[in-house]
């Protein structure tokens, strides 16, 4: 019993309570919305927000970031239509667009690790080369007639569940396990909160980065895959601004963007808010046009609150910390 309370008051599991009582408050003002349909599409639909969200919930708890999951993502989809519609197997373009993104995940590591440089500069500098070389290879146009049997894949189920959500709901677990059971999970937060003390106990802080952009760029590269099939055409623009999306909803589920704080289930949750958004607008009776505008409000809100709480968690250890200090020395006085 205990342990669920603790479940229950943990951290992670706030976008959870968030996302019902956003559920309820729209399906107040439109009860169309507790259609079961409307609810499983808006689920389904955050499917490759979850997947992204995987990977660059380690590059934010080392305490880094990186802005170009947008282009790696726009970048593997037009690979992999390309290759799906030239008749390669899905498997062979699922391994092709992993070592696209894990390449590009390490040239943003070797930037941020070896060379020092800002991993904002760094992923921003590769968003912008990326998205040069999605022209290049697209030739600007959209890539069209893709395989139906491709298209039909975003609609097919599993035990009655749409089979890419199964898919970013097993991955959330995974990677969730691998976070919390394995030691190495742990080193990314301890990078994140303190590289030095980690580096003192011997974590391995370099090789701990490193492998955190390349995972962003592996996961960036498997949603391209879910994103191919469910749109069925790649623009050139594909991808174009997700970044911005994913990481509100990353602090949104509990990820500091300091580094050292977060959880692969928080930040899924998290985002499976944000990319509820668009939904939840036309339901309330907007227009769908306000989600950038909407978006970028929240993430300026979810950074801001963010920076204020991490102030106030310094400034309560510090009193506590003070606190002892000052029983220690009257009791030895």
């Amino acid at each position: 019993m205990e342990r669920v309370k603790s479940i229950l008051k943990s951290r992670e599991i706030t976008p959870l309570y968030m996302i019902i009582i956003l559920f309820l408050i729209v399906g107040t003002i439109n009860p169309a919305f507790f259609n079961s349909d409307n609810i499983l599409s808006t689920l389904y639909g955050s499917s490759i927000y979850i997947i992204l969200s995987i990977g660059i919930s380690f590059v934010i708890m080392t305490g880094e970031i990186d802005v170009s999951i947008g282009s790696t993502l726009g970048l593997c989809a037009s690979v992999s239509g390309i290759l799906i519609r030239d008749g390669y197997n899905i498997f062979v373009v699922l391994i092709a667009v992993i070592l696209i993104g894990g390449i590009i995940g390490l040239i943003n590591a070797v930037g941020v690790v070896d060379f020092e440089i800002s991993s904002i500069i760094m992923t921003l500098g590769t968003l912008g080369i990326v998205r040069g070389v999605i022209y290049v290879i697209t030739k600007g146009r959209w890539i069209e007639n893709l395989p139906t049997d491709f298209k039909s894949l975003s609609q097919d189920s599993i035990l009655g569940v749409n089979i890419f959500f199964l898919i970013s709901f097993l991955l959330v677990i995974t990677m969730h396990l691998y976070l919390t059971k394995v030691p190495q999970g742990g080193y990314f937060k301890a990078v994140g909160d303190n590289p030095n003390g980690a580096h003192l106990v011997g974590i391995p802080v370099k090789r701990t980065k490193r492998i955190s952009f390349i995972l962003s760029g592996i996961f960036s590269g498997i949603a391209a895959i879910v994103f191919a099939s469910r749109t069925g055409f790649i623009a050139p623009i594909a991808g174009n601004g997700y970044e911005m999306t994913i990481i509100a909803g990353c602090v949104l589920g509990g990820i500091s963007l300091t580094g050292g704080v977060g959880s692969i289930i928080g930040s899924s949750l998290g985002v499976i808010i944000m990319a509820s958004l668009s939904k939840v607008l036309v339901f309330m009776g907007f227009s769908s046009d306000l989600n950038n505008t909407i978006t970028g409000a929240l993430l300026v809100i979810i950074v801001i609150s963010d920076t204020l709480l991490q102030k106030y968690s310094v400034n309560k250890n510090r009193k506590i910390r003070l606190s002892n200090r000052v029983k220690g020395e009257g009791i030895n006085g």
